[in-house]
């Protein structure tokens, strides 16, 4: 039960970034992001790869820092 709702969490990173692509406000667009690589990082430390552990926090937060200085 815990690991199909862990892959139905990845499963919605991988949705919510390619909605963030497709949308064209930027504030949008890094909301998406935010979500879907928590989403990401979430499954990535359940199947304890650190690569993409690494990878998703980089992605993460550079699109924290984005929207925080979009906002500005």
């Amino acid at each position: 039960m815990v690991i199909a709702i862990l892959k139905i969490i990845g499963a919605l990173g991988i949705l919510l970034i390619a909605i963030g692509i497709l949308n064209k406000k930027r504030k949008t667009q890094k909301v998406y992001y935010i979500i879907g690589g928590i989403c990401l990082l979430t499954y990535s430390v359940y199947i304890n790869d650190l690569i993409f552990i690494i990878l998703q926090i980089i992605f993460t937060a550079t699109a924290i820092y984005e929207l925080t200085k979009t906002k500005k």
